[in-house]
């Protein structure tokens, strides 16, 4: 590994740290950038390469991984919103849905009652959100020529 290469990755590593850090914080990429000491174009694409996902899709899985624990604890999900760093409910909640699978509330209203004997740091990996894709619905059949275009 060349000197070059272990900046770059110590600068990564930086950055990441900031967001584990700082999540509840308005970061957006050219303050991580910053904190990695690159450009925020060459910052983005340096970390997708290192760790497969974009620096704010990072951050939001940091913030919804937060999240995860303050429903459990019973925080409202207006609160939960806002402790960590989300700024729009409707964001935070489409967001969290497409991560962990359900909304806040229904997440919220789970029963936890197993988590309760593992130790934190079991739970932290065992509950960390991960990135699925969601499929597409079926196509919606094509309209027939002249229906629905005023054309008679």
């Amino acid at each position: 590994m060349t000197p070059e290469e272990l900046a770059t990755l110590v600068g990564l590593r930086r950055a990441r740290d900031l967001m584990d850090r700082e999540y509840a914080r308005p970061l957006d990429v050219p303050a991580m950038a910053r904190a990695a000491l690159m450009s925020p174009a060459h910052f983005s694409r340096r970390f997708r390469a290192a760790y497969g996902e974009t620096p704010y899709s990072y951050l939001m899985t940091r913030r919804i991984e937060r999240a995860q624990a303050l429903l459990r604890q019973g925080w409202s999900v207006t609160d939960t919103c806002m402790a960590v760093g989300c700024t729009s409910l409707g964001s935070f909640s489409s967001r969290f849905t497409e991560v962990v699978g359900q909304t806040p509330s229904q997440y919220r209203a789970r029963d936890h009652v197993h988590l309760q004997a593992v130790p934190a740091c079991v739970v932290k990996v065992a509950t960390r959100p991960r990135r699925t894709r969601v499929t597409a619905a079926a196509p919606v059949a094509a309209a027939s020529p002249g229906v629905g275009t005023g054309a008679a």
